[in-house]
């Protein structure tokens, strides 16, 4: 932290652990803004924007996505009185989660049957992999 108490955009990145695109993307998106800027146009931060992107990253990690993510953060300073539509919202990315490992699932059950199939075969007329790959005829 510099003497105004502000940090640079390399050292909230480093304090984030995440790039400095990274911090340009959400200031694009309007989720993380600097408290100010130097003559010289540098990015300065307050230490609260270290624990915003921490936040970001966590709740990404849970599968929120950016705009669910800037309800979030808007909901923030009032900690108390929002609990049962932030509860409704986890909900429903767990709902999405479960679909998205449902479809993983689907796809590694597919991949091992494929592999299976292949053997130890080094060479073969029809590749299972390769053949499931192939799409049905196409008209033109």
């Amino acid at each position: 932290m510099n003497e105004h108490g502000t940090l640079t955009i390399g050292k909230v990145a480093k304090l984030a652990n995440v790039n400095i695109q990274t911090l340009r993307y959400y200031e694009r998106r309007e989720i993380l803004k600097p408290v100010a800027r130097r003559e010289s146009g540098y990015r300065l931060y307050d230490n609260e924007a270290a624990r915003t992107v921490k936040f970001i990253k966590r709740a990404q990690n849970l599968g929120f996505s950016l705009e669910e993510i800037q309800d979030l953060l808007s909901m923030r300073p009032d900690r108390k009185s929002k609990c049962s539509e932030i509860r409704r919202r986890a909900v429903l990315t767990l709902q999405e989660v479960e679909k998205k490992l449902a479809k993983l699932q689907r796809m590694q059950r597919t991949l091992k049957r494929l592999i299976r199939d292949c053997g130890d075969r080094k060479v073969q007329a029809k590749c299972p992999v390769l053949a499931s790959l192939e799409p049905e005829e196409v008209e033109a």
